[in-house]
């Protein structure tokens, strides 16, 4: 029986939901939202702020600031809660308003950017804001999860290792690309493990990580609007793209069957989906990771006006039955490959 002191001692590293009933592929999903801060985010933010304390950054007066589209600004809300520091959370208007309120409840300032930056989007504007209050007050402590080690290291101690305990011969990895930490953290581990593990990125499409050209993205979590620091696309072999209809197709198609997962995952299971079903080997041993889970997509993902007026009448199927693929009516997402032409 776990019993804890501190909201960040508990983390469910070992669930997985077998999607081949579902999609008909062979597909594991890693479930990362089973932790007081509902996603994956919670053990970089544990990460980096552990490693501040001990660089001696981390004072009484001092006050967190980070960049974030929803999950690591919730998971630095529920440490700072925890430990007693103050944080502020600089996001943008596509951030979910329950994700608002959820930081708010736990005690976090949310200050929200709500035009972007001529050059770098959304992101550009929110990483402007935060280093001019830097620059303002020294008691702010900025994290910066876009460039700091500790974001993918918690996924290289811990992610991955987790990931190799019960896929002993995983032969196809599929990670989201936001920050890239988690992505970053699993492709470096894998990259020395006892055999080869072909490491698919998804992104979602909008976003310039391996180079697209910048588009709407309404959708937190996935995609950046300028290339992310910790990338390094020699350990990727792969990069997908999903359009946001493909990535809310994908999770009302996991909602009809019980499973009420969010954006974030949405996009990579519809990544995964597709890659699969060009895949030439038979049966690959093939995991996701799913970030998040869909209580905070309520207001958007799961709310019909929302996905009409944003993505049209045509996005999910009307008069399907309800445990039909809504995924069949969609267009193969665009491939390519970071290491080679």
């Amino acid at each position: 029986m776990p019993v804890i002191s501190e909201p960040y001692g508990f983390n469910e590293e070992d669930l997985y939901v077998d999607l081949q009933s579902i999609f008909g592929l062979p597909l594991f999903l890693k479930c990362e939202g089973f932790n007081f801060a509902g996603s994956i985010k919670l053990k970089p933010a544990t990460e980096m702020v552990e490693a501040a304390e001990r660089a001696g950054v981390m004072t009484p007066d001092s006050i967190l600031v980070e960049s974030s589209s929803g999950n690591m600004g919730v998971a630095l809300s529920v440490i700072a809660a925890s430990k007693g520091y103050r944080f502020l959370c600089v996001t943008d208007s596509r951030c979910n308003l329950s994700t608002r309120l959820l930081m708010e409840a736990l005690g976090a300032k949310v200050h929200v950017i709500t035009e972007p930056s001529p050059d770098g989007g959304f992101l550009g504007a929110r990483l402007d804001d935060i280093r001019r209050r830097c620059l303002r007050d020294k008691r702010y402590v900025w994290l910066s999860q876009y460039t700091n080690a500790y974001n993918w290291k918690a996924h290289y101690h811990r992610t991955a290792p987790a990931i190799a305990r019960w896929f002993p011969h995983l032969d196809v990895l599929f990670v989201g690309a936001g920050t890239t930490g988690t992505l970053m953290g699993c492709a470096r581990w894998f990259r020395h493990w006892h055999r080869p593990v072909r490491i698919v990125a998804v992104d979602t499409a909008g976003s310039v990580t391996f180079g697209g050209k910048p588009g709407r993205r309404m959708l937190p979590g996935l995609g950046m609007s300028i290339r992310p620091p910790l990338l390094d696309t020699s350990y990727v072999d792969e990069a997908i793209q999903v359009e946001e209809a493909d990535t809310i197709r994908a999770c009302h198609r996991l909602a009809s069957h019980g499973f009420l997962f969010g954006g974030s995952t949405g996009t990579v299971v519809s990544g995964a989906i597709d890659w699969l079903a060009r895949c030439d080997t038979p049966r690959p041993t093939a995991v996701a990771i799913a970030p998040d889970l869909g209580e905070r997509y309520l207001d958007t993902i799961y709310q019909a006006n929302w996905i009409h007026d944003l993505y049209g009448d045509d996005v999910l199927p009307t008069d399907a039955p309800p445990h039909a693929d809504p995924l069949e009516t969609r267009s193969a997402p665009s491939v390519r490959s970071p290491g080679g032409p």
